[in-house]
């Protein structure tokens, strides 16, 4: 294995010993594809495993920023220091965060104990980009107890924050379409937790029955999914929601299904930067390739269908 440049070591001994501008700057290298920034990961690598990761996932509109703050803030209470990491849609002008870091955790920015970061999906159809594990791993060797992970809240397609965390927090509102949307299987089965936020709605009672009732058709062993009521922009429910985060990850921790998961979610994250790389590799060849132009061509023509062009494309690869 290569020695870290001198840059790399630097920057890692900084992130180690919790420097925030050192983990920002670590961030930006790997969302930028910098080989500084992979040996950097690589460097500090040995150093994570030790916060608890959870993930925020629902439909836009729920409060999931709001819910955030609130638990930041509950979290620094308890002396417990916090990394934000909101993965937002990607500008189409600079392929940068849209949003930028959520205006709704501004009062946390000062804090040395709050660390906010927001990603661009970059066309990540699951709502997480390509690099996120990467900068959720910089975060825990920095020596965050606690990381969040909020995705962008598209619904569905958005089931890959289960690759990325140890325990997934499902958020609802009550009368939204999307919430009904979301009790569909897919993101239901994806939830530890799940939070009602902004329950002061009338239609709440009337949305957890719905939600016991999906609940009731699952598995009725092993950990029971909790449900929360929650009023975030009051502080409303913020400690029992923080009390039922904390109850199942002494749960997995107790049952053996921590390491399991995180083992899932290391090799899953393996697999999915390889196949991004060879898919970059495979471009790159196809601009450069005549007889794969030639080949494409002839898909263009309807001489040759898409599916047999895909296996010859394969086998000309080196």
């Amino acid at each position: 294995m290569a020695a870290p440049g001198r840059t790399a070591a630097d920057l890692a001994e900084r992130l180690l010993a919790g420097d925030k501008r050192a983990l920002a700057r670590a961030i930006t290298l790997v969302e930028n594809d910098d080989p500084e920034g992979w040996d950097l990961v690589r460097e500090v690598y040995p150093h994570t495993g030790r916060a608890a990761m959870v993930g925020f996932t629902g439909p836009p509109g729920v409060g999931k920023s709001t819910l955030i703050g609130a638990l930041t803030a509950h979290a620094r209470k308890a002396d417990r220091e916090v990394a934000v990491l909101s993965i937002d849609p990607s500008s189409p002008f600079t392929k940068g965060a849209l949003l930028g870091d959520r205006i709704r955790l501004t009062e946390h920015f000062l804090d040395a104990g709050v660390f906010i970061r927001s990603m661009a999906t970059r066309g990540s159809l699951g709502g997480l980009s390509e690099a996120t594990l990467q900068a959720a791993l910089l975060m825990d060797a920095s020596g965050r107890d606690d990381i969040f992970l909020e995705t962008v809240g598209i619904g569905q397609a958005e089931v890959d924050i289960i690759d990325h965390a140890d325990t997934v927090v499902l958020v609802l509102m009550p009368g939204a379409g999307d919430s009904i949307q979301a009790l569909k299987a897919g993101v239901m089965e994806i939830p530890d937790v799940i939070v009602v936020n902004k329950s002061d709605h009338p239609l709440t009672d009337t949305m957890i029955r719905e939600i016991r009732g999906v609940l009731s058709l699952g598995p009725q062993e092993g950990w029971q999914v909790p449900l929360v009521r929650a009023e975030a922009s009051r502080g409303e429910g913020i400690e029992e929601l923080s009390e039922r985060i904390a109850a199942h990850r002494a749960h997995i921790e107790e049952e053996g299904t921590l390491s399991e998961r995180r083992r899932r979610n290391l090799m899953n994250e393996v697999v999915a930067l390889a196949a991004n790389r060879l898919r970059r590799r495979l471009e790159e060849s196809i601009r450069e390739d005549e007889g794969v132009q030639e080949l494409l061509d002839e898909v263009v023509a309807r001489r040759l269908d898409p599916a047999t062009a895909a296996t010859r494309l394969l086998e000309l690869q080196p």
